[in-house]
């Protein structure tokens, strides 16, 4: 198996039991995260982005076909959430043991990797992408000049 493949699997299976703790055992958890200032209730926050990981999760790991979109759309939630994690450090939120302005800090620097992870994952980075997306131009290019001929 694939390095990217075991790196998709592992990434969609992250998010579904992410997903699943949203809406079970670490609501309240989650909830402490939704800033102050985030004009949707924390509960509704925290079950509609569960929802979310639960079906970007699943999706990623089932549907490898369309790998690219699915880890695109996690890399945006990723970044979308993102605000969340800096206002934990802002405010001074703890939760899920985040529970010094280091720890909380530190955190965000796992952001931008977990958004990467689904780029690269999704193959949207990296060599064999940008290979993939040339061969895909091409291939595109031949089927306009066979149509107009």
């Amino acid at each position: 198996m694939k390095a990217q493949t075991i790196g998709r699997v592992l990434l969609g299976s992250a998010m579904v039991g992410a997903g699943v703790l949203h809406l079970t055992t670490q609501r309240q958890e989650f909830q402490a995260q939704v800033p102050d200032w985030f004009p949707i209730d924390e509960d509704l926050t925290v079950v509609g982005s569960g929802v979310v990981e639960i079906a970007l999760g699943g999706a990623f790991v089932a549907l490898p076909k369309h790998r690219r979109t699915i880890g695109a759309l996690l890399a945006a939630f990723f970044v979308a959430i993102f605000p969340g994690n800096i206002a934990q450090y802002v405010e001074g939120t703890d939760a899920f043991g985040l529970d010094t302005d280091r720890a909380r800090f530190v955190r965000l620097f796992f952001q931008p990797v977990l958004v990467l992870w689904a780029l690269w994952a999704g193959g949207l980075l990296g060599r064999r992408a940008g290979k993939r997306e040339e061969q895909r131009r091409d291939a595109l290019a031949t089927e306009e000049v066979d149509v107009h001929e």
